[in-house]
């Protein structure tokens, strides 16, 4: 019986992550248009004032919303701006491990365990009130690790090809 779903030991698929990557980015947008609407008893379609419906402007100026609302909007708004300023090193290191030949095992759990990292980074940090704050924190170097050992792997194995 033959199986449609990827081996991921052999199938590469390190670089479908990035555009997986770039989704999970800007996910927090989705919140950030229900929040808005929650907080400010307005449709998200409603195009009366200036800024869009979802921005953080709206729902700041608006009086009727809570502090918790707001703040987390806010902190959905830096997420997306976070993840969008991550994307390049992990973009380069998914190239860099996937040009010099890493393995597609090692590339495929590091890509994956990347992407997995930033959507928990999201919520992490969105409902950071929730949290003890030390987790933001061991998220986001958790994603960096991962990128630095993709890295650290294409080097390696760049290394070992040029010495034989």
């Amino acid at each position: 019986m033959t199986s449609y779903l990827p081996n991921l030991a052999n199938d590469n698929l390190s670089y479908y992550t990035v555009p997986l990557a770039f989704v999970v980015a800007l996910a927090p947008r989705v919140f950030i248009a229900n929040a808005s609407k929650a907080a400010t008893n307005k449709p998200v379609s409603d195009k009366a004032k200036s800024p869009p419906p979802g921005s953080n402007q709206t729902v700041s100026d608006n009086s009727a919303a809570d502090s918790k609302a707001k703040a987390r909007i806010q902190r959905a708004g830096a997420a997306i701006n976070n993840g969008l300023e991550n994307m390049g090193i992990f973009a380069a290191a998914v190239t860099a491990g996937n040009a010099a030949g890493v393995g597609a095992g090692r590339m495929n759990a590091l890509s994956i365990g990347y992407v997995g990292v930033r959507f928990a980074y999201n919520h992490i940090y969105i409902f950071q009130d929730l949290l003890p704050p030390v987790t933001r924190t061991l998220a986001y170097m958790t994603g960096v690790m991962l990128c630095m050992a993709m890295f650290v792997q294409a080097g390696m194995t760049m290394n070992a090809r040029t010495l034989l």
